[in-house]
């Protein structure tokens, strides 16, 4: 299944941010969104997710424009994890996850037993099954978001969007997340993450695109894309890239 965007177009009361995009994510891969703020990383993932229409060109979700699809449908293949952040009520762990189902009831339908033994199934995976009686507003932030991802992965996507998952965390709850995110791979899910933080490409084995400038200019796998030049231009700063070992990359920030 692919999530992909022809010739496209985004911004707001007609005025683009975004122009020229083309880009197209395959379920079991992870891509990775670089660009510094402000560059339209959110106007592209608003677009991706139906928010925001296209001032033009086309996204496709397996062939179909994505307009064109019954949003409880869309809504069932494409989940979002939205930015580290809490919810206003003291719901338990395993309600929160359970929301992720709703794509899946009748409009006055409750989440019966398969809906709660796959709740438990999308814990498991994320190792957090300890927490589902906890309230979530009681969690810690890197808790907190474990719960998000399984409650995204209980919509049971073909597609996952993630903005700046690990945004707000401490460093040993930003590895476990991307520790995580990487483990997902392997469940034939695609995966378009945006970061500030290149490393976390290395760290996954991921493709990466690059916002800059107006456009996606950059994409491919990490290896190839992510240069001391090509951050530099994006960031403004002299990073170096240097082998770590003989699989893996990391940047090291000139101070």
């Amino acid at each position: 299944m692919k999530l992909e965007i022809q010739n496209g177009k985004f911004g707001y009361g007609g005025n683009a941010v975004l122009q020229d995009v083309n880009f197209e994510l395959n379920t079991g891969e992870i891509v990775c969104l670089l660009g510094k703020n402000g560059a339209g990383k959110t106007t592209l993932f608003k677009s991706m997710l139906g928010v925001l229409k296209p001032l033009s060109g086309s996204i496709l979700l397996n062939g179909k424009p994505i307009e064109h699809w019954n949003r409880q449908q869309f809504a069932r293949l494409v989940g979002y994890i939205p930015q580290a952040r809490s919810l206003p009520f003291p719901f338990t762990v395993m309600d929160v996850v359970l929301f992720g189902r709703t794509a899946h009831l009748s409009a006055f339908g409750s989440p019966g037993k398969r809906d709660r033994i796959l709740a438990g199934e999308c814990m498991d995976l994320l190792n957090i099954t300890h927490l589902q009686h906890r309230t979530f507003t009681h969690l810690s932030g890197g808790e907190q978001q474990l719960v998000i991802i399984a409650r995204a992965l209980a919509q049971q996507p073909a597609f996952l969007i993630m903005d700046e998952p690990t945004s707000s965390l401490d460093f040993g709850n930003q590895i476990n997340i991307i520790r995580q995110v990487n483990a997902l791979k392997n469940n034939a899910l695609g995966i378009m993450m945006a970061t500030h933080s290149p490393d976390h490409a290395f760290m996954c084995n991921a493709n990466v695109a690059v916002v800059h400038q107006g456009t996606l200019r950059k994409a491919g796998h990490a290896n190839d894309i992510i240069s001391e030049q090509v951050l530099k231009e994006i960031y403004g700063v002299d990073v170096k890239v240097r082998p770590l070992d003989d699989t893996r990359l990391v940047c090291v920030p000139e101070v």
